[in-house]
């Protein structure tokens, strides 16, 4: 068997169903040898977009997303989107295509070292040299990015090594990388001092982040709460952990979290941080969330324990096994009194929605839109003032919500809302008329999948995060802020052969959501939003 033959067999054997992909001379022996199996080839229109759409899926199946490009300016664009994966905590195994072996390193056409290139954002990179050598590091790379913490694992394989004899296939029953123990289980005694910690407390609470989801504890974790009526916050990446209409829910926390949230997470005496950084946009100031409070942190990765905020209780595993263990304990406790304070200063805060005959109130319509929705939906965020429209009031009902978190990237809500869609899933992309021209092309891979993604676009003809930056720092001094009023939405959405709608205010709102939600085809929906309203009071 070839290289190519033997790439394609491993892939088999992890069960992959897509490889969202974009071929070059350097990959085509993969691709040429991808025709003969059940395994999809998904051409993307941009390279970095295979990974995002890889991501999507990844998120949304829970299993590891399968992305191939080829090298030079394929592989470096690719990286966008393994860096956003990377801060995500994202499984993807990423292949890219090399120049033959022999050229490595002689600036031959399309050659990049993105093994070196790509180091920061990838769990482990490999150059592979002998084509009998794929199935063992295809094995070691899809268990590398599906264990411990997860993320991306590179796999750069030479033209030539594609297409040379690689032997008989023979994969590896199993994985055993001397320098590669991730730590699963949590310590009995420090999982023991929860719970003593926990008997001594009167506000405990607890703050849940994509390490949850990750490791497939939400229902762990709900649990947990209920056990003890003890309240729970969420990270941006958390949500989608609890739903909305639950009692001990208060809401999401961090810069553009609910003031609620905040509140209490600062207000507590014993905070447990599950699957969660510390960092700044959950935590704006790190050093302070252990003052008053005894922290106990949750996490899989150990870098991540201490890195911000010194634990008193330290915990390294696995989520999923930690809240099992926890859930064993039949310790009496209870702290009603704590919740209700909580809920009571939660009703006084509750915003009130105010409507505009002008323009669409993109809050009222999240919320709105969210409402009508049941568990089956994913809903697919961008970066910028609709992304803290959607955190801020996205109603979840066990819905899955996607957005990307650590990097912050623009246009990674449509490559995203694609590789969610495999398997006819429902899925709403939101964007930003800025994020949706980053991203645009992808329409052509949507519609040549005969894909049914409905998006909307929140169109405010600029920047809106920019200038809501510039109107806060800058004195108003808006600068590279404005896209004008092209290109017309109706006009692309023609060219796609797409169901084009325009929400231009308040006034028909529930008609447009109604008909939005049940054409049986994509749909893009303009919403105009007042320029200059901004997210923050």
């Amino acid at each position: 068997m070839t290289g190519a033959e033997l790439l394609v067999k491993a892939l088999e054997k992890e069960n992959t169903e897509y490889v969202f992909g974009y071929p070059g001379v350097s990959i085509c022996p993969f691709y040429d040898a991808l025709t003969k199996s059940e395994i999809k080839g998904v051409l993307m229109r941009h390279e970095a977009n295979c990974a995002h759409a890889a991501n999507g899926y990844a998120r949304s199946y829970g299993k590891v997303g399968v992305c191939a490009v080829s090298s030079g300016p394929g592989a470096t664009n690719l990286i966008t989107g393994i860096a956003t994966a990377f801060a995500d905590s994202i499984p993807l195994v990423c292949i890219t295509g090399q120049v033959k072996s022999e050229h490595i390193g002689t600036d031959m056409f399309q050659e990049a070292d993105i093994t070196g290139a790509s180091e920061s954002f990838v769990k482990y990179s490999y150059l592979v040299k002998n084509a009998s050598d794929i199935p063992r590091v295809i094995k070691e790379a899809f268990y590398i990015a599906s264990t411990g913490r997860k993320g991306p694992v590179l796999v750069d394989i030479p033209v030539d090594v594609l297409l040379n004899e690689g032997g008989d296939f023979n994969y590896p029953e199993s994985v055993n990388l001397r320098t590669y123990k991730p730590t699963v289980k949590g310590h009995a005694v420090q999982i023991k001092k929860v719970i003593t910690q926990l008997k001594k407390a009167t506000r405990p609470i607890i703050c849940a982040g994509g390490g949850v989801i990750s490791a497939d504890a939400i229902d762990e974790l709900r649990t947990f709460a209920h056990k003890y009526n003890i309240p729970v916050v969420t990270t941006m990446m958390g949500l989608g952990i609890m739903n909305s209409y639950d009692e001990l829910y208060m809401g999401m926390v961090g810069n553009n979290g609910k003031k609620y949230a905040n509140k209490a997470m600062n207000e507590s005496d014993v905070l447990i941080m599950v699957g969660a950084r510390v960092a700044d946009r959950a935590v704006k100031q790190p050093d302070l969330i252990t003052n008053n409070k005894k922290l106990i942190h949750i996490d899989v990765d150990p870098a991540e324990i201490g890195k911000n905020a010194g634990p008193s209780i330290p915990i390294v595993g696995d989520a999923k096994n930690i809240l099992e263990d926890l859930n064993a304990f039949e310790d009496e406790m209870d702290f009603t009194p704590w919740l209700m304070s909580l809920l009571k200063y939660k009703q006084t805060r509750e915003e009130k929605l105010e409507s505009t005959s002008k323009y669409v109130n993109p809050n009222e319509l999240v919320r709105d839109l969210s409402g009508k929705l049941d568990s089956s939906y994913v809903y697919v965020s961008d970066i910028g003032q609709n992304q803290i429209y959607s955190c801020q009031n996205f109603i979840i009902k066990d819905n899955k919500f996607l957005t990307s978190g650590g990097m912050g990237c623009m246009g990674y809500s449509l490559p995203a809302a694609i590789g969610a869609s495999m398997h006819d899933r429902n899925v709403i992309a939101v964007m930003g008329d800025g994020a949706f021209q980053m991203n645009m092309n992808e329409l052509s891979s949507l519609k040549a999948l005969n894909g049914k993604i409905k998006i909307i676009v929140m169109n405010n003809h600029s920047l809106g995060m920019i200038k809501e930056y510039q109107h806060i720092s800058y004195q108003n001094n808006y600068t590279m802020e404005e896209l004008g009023i092209y290109p017309k939405l109706k006009h692309i959405a023609k060219a796609y052969d797409i169901k084009y709608m325009l929400m231009e205010n308040m006034d028909k709102e529930e008609d447009m959501i109604n008909e939005f939600l049940k054409a049986d085809e994509s749909v893009i929906m303009e919403v105009m939003v007042d320029p200059d309203a901004f997210t923050a009071s």
